[in-house]
């Protein structure tokens, strides 16, 4: 199971929301180049990013920073307000290994079908991020009244191969991750699954990894010290 440590960008800074609410941001680390460097030095090799200025407004004012980021030597997935062709190409132009479509799934699935046919199914990602099983959008203040098994089906069936998945009652509170919904959306699509949210421990990442995940996200428990990432990358397996 792969394991993507994570930095999520706010005015060009890192920092962790809880339960995804904007009014709960605070920074975490002052440097995301530095924290990057720390993450490979534990031996990830790959990087989950947020752009939360894109999510939530559309605007990507961190570019600069995601290309600092990426000359580190991870392989970076970038979310956060990518909603066209041009977006694409924008944030692969900056070294992105892998761009994550959220909102822009649900209202033009037509673009994510494109962009699988232009860049092949391993350099797209749809995240599918619920609250109580229904999918939400922009930046996850917008219900979209999506169940969330019945769009990652719709995705599946326009060439998607990769989902995140974030149970958002789960995201930064150390909880744990919501095994069933994970479970549940295993059995319903052959997508690669990557959990995101609630990891609180190795012990929580070694249930994932023997659930099948293809890959998890560690957030808030490593900034927290709550989750060893050398241990973690080397129980995970081969990344």
């Amino acid at each position: 199971m792969l394991i993507f440590p994570a930095i999520d960008l706010k005015d060009g800074k890192v920092v962790r929301l809880y339960k995804g609410d904007f009014a709960t941001v605070h920074q975490v680390a002052d440097s995301p180049v530095e924290t990057a460097k720390t993450f490979y030095a534990a031996g990830a090799r790959y990087l989950h990013m947020v752009d939360l200025d894109g999510a939530k407004d559309g605007a990507r004012k961190n570019a600069a920073i995601v290309q600092a980021v990426a000359d580190v030597g991870l392989k970076i997935e970038l979310g956060g307000g990518i909603r066209s062709m041009a977006d694409l190409e924008a944030v692969f132009a900056l070294g992105v290994w892998r761009a994550v479509i959220g909102s822009a799934a649900v209202s033009d699935p037509e673009f994510v079908q494109e962009a699988v046919q232009k860049y092949g199914p391993e350099r797209i990602a749809v995240g599918i991020d619920t609250k109580d099983g229904l999918v939400r959008t922009a930046g996850w203040v917008e219900n979209a009244g999506l169940d969330y098994l019945e769009f990652a089906k719709q995705m599946e069936s326009i060439g998607v191969k990769y989902i995140i998945f974030t149970d958002i009652d789960t995201d930064g509170t150390l909880s744990g991750p919501s095994f069933d919904r994970l479970e549940t959306l295993q059995k319903a699509v052959s997508c690669s699954i990557t959990a995101s949210g609630g990891v609180s421990s190795n012990e929580d990442l070694l249930k994932l990894r023997d659930r099948g995940l293809y890959a998890a996200i560690v957030g808030k428990a490593w900034y927290a010290g709550a989750v060893d990432l050398a241990q973690a990358v080397q129980e995970g397996g081969p990344q």
